[in-house]
Formats: C-alpha cells, structure tokens, sequence
C-alpha cells in the first residue's frame, strides 16, 4: 500500500503512458491490500484471538515507543471494510475523474490515506497510532482541496485541517496522559494498567482522547468542517465518511474502550455529545438544498449513533453499525456522484423523475437508502437496532449495561480489588459468577485466586457500564428521534431525486460503466452484511426494539410522503416553516464561532498587524533614520576638500594659541 502513492506519481505522468495511466497503478495495490486484509481477516476467524509483531523499539530516555501492530477482530473487519472502500473509490474514480488534468496526484493520496487509515487500525502503539492519525488528516487536506483553484475549495480544506487538529492537541495530551501513567505507550500494555491507574488520571486521559475523537468523527463542538469538507470530489467523501477519518474516531474509542469504561464521566460526555451530534445533524439533513451536505450531515448523526451505543456499553453494536455504515455510506456517495455527474448540479432542485433513466442508480441509492433508515432487511436496520435495545436497556435499568466478558487484557492480573469500587464497572470472579453485591468483592483471597484464571482466549473478568440514569434515558430518547428523522430526510432525499417531473434539461442517462457497476457491487454488502451478525447474541434483532424503530421509521417517511405528495414539484422541507432556516444553517453554530472565536482572532491579528508596523517597525525604522541624519552631521566636516581641512587646521591653532595668550 505504501508503494502505491510513489509508483502513481512517479509513473502516472511518463510520456507514452495511457490515458489515466496511473488508474491501475492506483487500484493494484489497494487490490493487494484488500487481499491480503482478508486473508488476516480469515485467519483471525478460524483461531480468535490477539497477534503482536514488533519492529523496533525507540528508547526515548522515558517511555519507550514500540513500532509494531496488533491484530485482533476488531483490527481485521475494520480493516477489511477500510480497503473494500477505498478499492470501490480508486475504482470508481477512473471515470469520475478521467478529465482531471490532476489525477496521478489523487490517486496518489488515496492510496496514503488508506495506508493511513490502515496504521491507525492494525497499530500496536499509541504514538504509531497517533502518526497515521496525522497523515490522514494532511491527506484530507489535499483531497479535499483538490481544486484549489476554487476560493471555496481552498477554505473547506483550510478549515478541516485547523478544526481536526484543534481536537488533535488534546488527542495527543491524552495519549502522553495515558503512556505517562501506564509507563507504556503500547495498546495492550495500557489497557492492563489502566484498572490501577488514579481514577483522576483515567477521566483526565479519556476526555481529552474524545477531543480529537470529536474532531475527526466530526461529532459537536467540532463538527463543523465535514458539511464544508464537500467541496471536494465526491469519491473523497466516499473515502472520508465511509472508511477513514470520521471512522478512525469511533474506532480509537473501541480500541481503548478499556480504558472508557473505567470513567463514568467521560462516558457521560460522550452520550450528550452524541445526542447533540445525531438530534441535531438530523434537523440540519432535513432542510439541505445540496444532496451531498444531506449526506454528510446523515453522517454525522449516524457517527453519533455509533457513540451513542459506546456510551452506554455496547461497543460491539456501535463497531457492527459502524461497518454497516461504511457499505451503505460509501453507495450513497458514489451513487450521488452519479447522478451529480449527469444533472452537473449538486442541487435536488435540479433533479426529479431520474429512475427512468438510471436504473441502476436508482436501485442501488434505495437500497442504500432503505440500510441508512434501517429498513429490515437491510444492513442497517441489524446494527441501528443493536443500539437501540442496548440502550433501552440502559435506560430501564438505571443507566446499567448488561455484564459482559472483558477482552483479556483489559486489566492487571492480580486486579486490585479496592480499586473496583471506585470504577463503573464491575469485575467479579467465577465463583460470583450469580452474586453481583459488593458481599462478593469482600473475599479478596478467594477473589485474586480466581481472577487470572482463563478460559480459551477471554479471561473469567466481566465489566459493565454505569451512566446517570437521566442521561441514559436522553441516549435512548434521542435514538428514537433519530430514527424517525433519518427516514424523513432519506425520503425526502429520494423523492426529490427519483421522482417527479424532470426539473433540469440535461440527458438523463446512466452515469459511465465504471461508476454504474461500482454503485451496484456495493450495493449487496449494504443490503446483507446485517446478517453476518447473526451469530452475536449482542447483534440479533430484538422484537420490541425492532418494531419501535420500524414504526418511528414509517412515521418519518410517511411524513415526507405525505408532505411531498401535495405538490411533487416543491420541496417537501417547506413543512418546516421559519424552523427551516434555522436548520438549514444548522443552527448557526458556524455564525456562532464567526462571532466568538474567528472575528476576535481576525481583530486581533490586524491589531498585532498594525502595533507591528506602526511601532515595532517604526521604531526600526526611525533608528535608522536617526543613524543617517547623525552620520550626515559628522560628515560635514569630512567632505574630502583638503582645503576645509586646511582651513580648520589653522583655525584650530588660532583657537589653541588665543587659549593660551588669554588664559596664561
């Protein structure tokens, strides 16, 4: 994969080369790639459990770093979804950007964000980590800047890179927080040490990790950027909200969700956070006039269904609904671009009646339409309602998630029993495999006997989240708010596109072959990959929550049906009345920031500006003229005229001998 980027620019160019000459260059090694993710993949599958590699130990004078990766089956899906993505965009792209005069370099810097991505995820080391981290966001500065020509282009990308990277400083102190205090940065090490780490130090680590989550899932405060984020090329939203950036988030918080479920605080933030992010990001979707901002603002909210099912304990739902939203994510993408290539408009004003003109389109976006509202039995609908029983679950019992199995390797064996009762979570030996009072945790001997005991590759230690009654009740309420909006965004989405009178005068026809085939492969993995599921206990349907979800659904759609049924040539988003600004600019939370945070800056910089000119400068500057009008002075008299220094030479001795006569 790392070869990709140089081979693509270094050959992608040579004279002789064919036209997208760097297109197989590109795809071949993501191709590689994605074979071999399968294959660790597979491997991982016939014998669960974890691998550690280690390729060289920098010794930092403190905490060493360990460059080496770690693999386990949360590393490999998430790997294996990461390619399968990134394969279907290099792909895709041969057609979408067969004109660009600037190809080889976005094929380029496709191939490093992937390779990224890919650190990030099979990384056995915080600060490895933390490097890919870093690469992917300077990669999605480039791709979403691709035509920087454009002022608007420049500033989107501009803006995602500075909003990322303002999260990313706390990213990196939570990082340094937690090597610090575990003497190690590596993953596994941490994760064993973090149950005897202060509870201070746990939640100071944990919420300043969900700093740089916020930042590059895109989740309130620091959302902002991902709307803008739009102005690039349509495969790169693909590649940013399916696959990398906004899912390197979600999944750092899986990865250390060991050291998560040890805070009840940061655990807290997270669930507000995320009912702000997927309540909100709804309303805004729903008064777009841009269908790609509709579907990055679906984005954002489903990234907040994601951390909402983290939040209260169920990690394996939000990875699961995670890897169902990078397939129907990256089909409504690639199927926008599509139709955006063939309306040449981004506008759902300027679409209408395009299913008799592209089938394969119009298929392909309905299904993925159907996983995003959770329509059974699509994808979606397995993975949203994973999280929505877990969290009603929360909610009727006190904001308490079921006892599950810790991952070995979570916490240190002997576990310092004291410690536990300080915790959210609860850590109990065999023998009180039926007794969950604290009478249990008062047998230390019998407790530290058991408690390193193991069974096959899981270790006989239990844990289990503990969030304020309120806020589990506001997760599970905002879930099932979400639900209901999300199908009348996606309704309303799919009307104005499909149906109707055509509103434009463009040839409606299919988009080119490479793109067609690639809407319509990625459409079966959106449609059954829930089912994959099925062998989880935590991930089969569950009858109340299933059908709660379904009618909230059919209440959404049938609203915008309704709505736009009226007069199918108008938006149905007018319903919205004076709320529809509002939620068009999405709350004005970017004025907000203009307000508070960028006119301030601004003022100050052109006060710096000008104190800088005007004093500091000046000051230079007057020195100088000082300098040239003294050594103007002094130059009189040594003007090179010897009959000026003859003359004052004579006057001199006039003066001296007058001196001497006068005052003898």
């Amino acid at each position: 994969m790392l070869l990709g980027p140089g081979l693509t620019r270094l050959l992608g160019g040579r004279p002789g080369s064919p036209r997208n000459g760097p297109a197989l260059i590109a795809c071949v090694p993501i191709a590689v790639s994605l074979v071999f993710a399968a294959i660790v993949a597979f491997t991982v599958w016939r014998d669960p459990g974890q691998r550690n590699g280690e390729l060289a130990t920098i010794d930092t004078g403190s905490v060493p770093i360990h460059v080496g990766l770690q693999v386990d089956g949360l590393a490999a899906v998430v790997a294996l979804m990461v390619c399968c993505v990134a394969l279907a965009v290099q792909v895709y792209s041969v057609a979408y950007m067969r004109e660009d005069g600037r190809y080889s370099s976005y094929a380029a810097f496709i191939s490093m964000f992937t390779a990224a991505m890919l650190l990030v995820v099979y990384s056995g080391d915080l600060i490895v980590l933390y490097a890919g981290w870093e690469v992917m966001g300077i990669c999605s500065y480039f791709l979403i800047g691709h035509h920087w020509e454009d002022r608007g282009n420049s500033r989107a990308a501009v803006k995602a890179f500075l909003v990322t990277r303002l999260g990313d400083v706390g990213f990196l102190i939570g990082i340094l927080v937690l090597g610090v205090g575990a003497n190690t940065f590596s993953i596994r090490g941490v994760l064993a040490e973090a149950g005897g780490l202060p509870h201070s130090t746990v939640t100071a680590a944990a919420l300043l990790l969900l700093a740089g989550v916020a930042g590059k899932s895109a989740q309130f405060p620091l959302h902002t950027w991902l709307p803008d984020a739009m102005a690039g090329p349509t495969p790169i939203s693909a590649l940013i909200h399916a696959a990398t950036m906004v899912a390197a988030g979600v999944y750092v918080v899986a990865r250390l969700y060991g050291v998560f479920v040890l805070s009840s605080a940061a655990l807290t933030v997270l669930g507000v956070v995320a009912v702000v992010s997927m309540v909100g990001s709804a309303l805004a979707a729903l008064a777009q006039d841009d269908l790609k901002r509709v579907l990055a603002y679906s984005t954002i909210s489903q990234l907040g269904v994601m951390a909402a099912g983290l939040a209260v304990g169920a990690d394996t739902a939000a990875i699961f609904h995670l890897l169902t939203h990078g397939a129907f994510k990256a089909l409504l993408f690639l199927s926008a671009g599509c139709v955006i290539v063939v309306a040449g408009s981004n506008m759902l004003a300027h679409y209408g009646g395009l299913r008799r003109g592209m089938p394969v389109t119009f298929w392909s976006m309905t299904v993925g339409l159907a996983a995003l509202v959770g329509v059974p039995p699509f994808s979606g609908w397995f993975s949203k309602d994973s999280v929505i029983e877990a969290a009603q679950h929360s909610a009727l019992h006190g904001g308490e998630s079921p006892i599950r199995p810790a991952p070995a390797g979570w916490f240190p064996a002997p576990f310092a029993l004291p410690e536990v009762k300080s915790f959210p979570q609860l850590i109990r030996p065999p023998a009180c495999a039926n007794d969950v009072t604290a009478a249990c945790l008062s047998r230390p001997d019998e407790a530290r006997a058991t408690m390193t005991a193991s069974l096959g590759h899981a270790e006989f230690r239990t844990f289990r989240v503990d969030l304020p009654a309120g806020v589990a009740w506001l997760v599970y309420l905002g879930l099932l708010l979400t639900v209901a909006l999300t199908a009348a965004y996606a309704t309303r989405a799919w009307l104005m596109t499909f149906f109707g009178e055509p509103r434009g005068t463009y040839e409606i026809r299919e988009a080119p072959r490479a793109m067609s085939w690639t809407v319509a492969v990625l459409a079966v993995p959106a449609t059954i990959l829930g089912f994959f599921g099925l062998g989880a206990e935590e991930l089969r349907p569950h009858v109340g929550s299933a059908l709660l979800g379904l009618l909230l659904a059919v209440l959404g759609a049938g609203a915008a049906f309704l709505v736009w049924n009226r007069d199918p040539a108008a938006d149905p988003a007018r319903a919205l009345g004076r709320a529809r600004p509002v939620f068009a600019r999405a709350f004005y939370v970017d004025e907000v920031y203009a307000a508070l945070v960028v006119r301030p800056f601004l003022a100050l910089a052109r006060g710096v500006v000008t104190f800088d000119s005007r004093r500091v400068d000046g000051a230079v500057v007057g020195a100088g003229r000082g300098a040239r009008r003294l050594g103007g002075l002094l130059r009189v008299p040594q003007n090179g005229n010897p009959q000026t220094y003859l003359t004052g030479l004579l006057a001199g001795v006039v003066v001296i001998v007058a001196g001497v006569v006068i005052f003898r």
